[in-house]
């Protein structure tokens, strides 16, 4: 197993843990890191937070890897993401209280790996079809 493969491989049983500490041992000191609604992080902790705020939010929260592709120091990951809402979620424009609503949403993240930790991350999801499954907002007509 190449080493982008076997670190984001920890990464994913470290998320699937909820373990914060090995989460934040897998991020680099300067990770570059976005995700939607804006937000970014130029360090490990800001970059586990992220995780962690889901995480919280998503106590049974588990990501499963279905398609990944790997091309030297980079892994790109289509991602199953599921939880029920039983806790506030932090989100950009606020705290949103728990709507104890099972989701599963789909997404993508690219990951780049140097010396064993995640130097830059891109998530991808559809946020929309989230906010909808949370019963946030009504769901688009059927067409």
């Amino acid at each position: 197993m190449t080493e982008s493969k076997d670190t984001t491989a920890r990464f994913v049983a470290a998320f699937n843990a909820h373990d914060e500490k090995a989460l934040q041992e897998l991020h680099s000191d300067d990770i570059k890191f976005n995700a939607p609604g804006g937000f970014k992080a130029t360090n490990a902790k800001d970059a586990t937070g992220y995780a962690m705020t889901w995480l919280k939010a998503f106590p049974d929260g588990k990501m499963t890897v279905r398609t990944e592709l790997t091309s030297g120091p980079w892994v790109v990951q289509e991602v199953a993401m599921e939880g029920t809402h039983t806790a506030p979620l932090e989100a950009p424009n606020g705290s949103i209280p728990a709507t104890y609503k099972k989701v599963k949403g789909y997404g993508v993240q690219i990951l780049k790996v140097e010396n064993g930790k995640i130097a830059e991350a891109r998530i991808y999801f559809d946020q929309l079809d989230q906010m909808s499954q949370l019963g946030l907002i009504p769901a688009p007509a059927a067409v």
